[in-house]
């Protein structure tokens, strides 16, 4: 089984990228340290971080320091100390600043999924296929397959609804589908996500036959619901957003209760588990 965790550390083979995890931005945040470490000779790659950074800030590029963060990562020592982090996009920025022979590679490896995006956008065909075969070769059969396309498509035309109803904002698109996922399973996306296990995985990838069906019945209902009342604005239509996942969750109870058993299920398909390394530490360096 191959249970290696599918994050940009990946790039760096048998080099270690310190990484952690941010639940409320879902995103992860690399060691700057350690990725300068790996793309270059320097005997100091603290001293070369703050080389680069300065040069940046003097020709005024300094936009890629700014956006670093401090987050307590695990140091040689074992203790947690606070280390300079970005994120993925900061990271990818990050190797296309640095001139060394090392870090070539990466930026060829840019290159070519650049070039492939802009391909896509004129034969959308082939991020379709790219799509089917990432599902193939997680082991989807091709029936999910074609319901996961037609799901997108579903969601999609929720989407468009929303649009025409005055929502324009991704912040905004965010909030009425935590309010169908809350009227029907309780949870938030991002709170069903940890219930789960997962972190940027698909929440849907992730969900049972049941729970996929009760999703696009709630996205369902608040497509027809909204098209019926035409609500406008954030406010009525987070009314029939809830409106809308309440009808899923009606169906979900006279589920269970002819089961005996609750339907939101904790299975998902990852082959490996997720640590807190943090709590972990933090847990032990208390008991030292």
């Amino acid at each position: 089984m191959n249970n290696k965790i599918e994050t940009i550390s990946n790039l760096f083979e048998g080099k270690e990228i310190r990484s952690i995890w941010d639940r409320e931005k879902e995103e992860y945040y690399f060691s700057v340290v350690d990725v300068v470490a790996a793309l270059t000779d320097s005997n100091n790659p603290r001293n070369y971080w703050n080389m680069l950074k300065k040069r940046m800030s003097e020709e005024e590029q300094s936009e890629l320091s700014t956006k670093c963060v401090q987050l307590k990562l695990k140091a040689q020592d074992g203790k947690l100390r606070e280390t300079d982090t970005l994120d993925t996009k900061g990271i990818l920025r990050l190797i296309e600043s640095i001139p060394s022979p090392k870090a070539e590679p990466f930026k060829m490896w840019l290159a070519n999924l650049g070039s492939e995006r802009i391909d896509e956008v004129f034969d959308p065909e082939i991020a379709i296929k790219r799509a089917i075969d990432y599902y193939r070769k997680r082991g989807y059969s091709d029936k999910w397959i074609e319901t996961r396309l037609k799901g997108i498509l579903s969601r999609n035309k929720l989407t468009d609804v929303w649009k025409e109803n005055g929502i324009t904002k991704d912040y905004e698109y965010g909030i009425l589908t935590n309010e169908i996922y809350k009227s029907w399973s309780g949870m938030k996306s991002s709170e069903y996500k940890e219930y789960k296990g997962i972190r940027k995985e698909s929440l849907r990838d992730n969900m049972t036959d049941v729970e996929i069906a009760l999703t696009d019945l709630g996205e369902i209902a608040t497509r027809e619901l909204t098209k019926e009342y035409k609500p406008y604005g954030l406010e009525e239509n987070k009314e029939m957003a809830k409106r809308g996942g309440n009808i899923a969750k009606i169906t979900r109870d006279n589920l269970e209760k002819e089961l005996g058993r609750t339907v939101v299920t904790k299975e998902n398909t990852l082959n490996y588990q997720y640590i807190d390394n943090i709590k972990q530490l933090e847990s032990e360096n208390k008991n030292d």
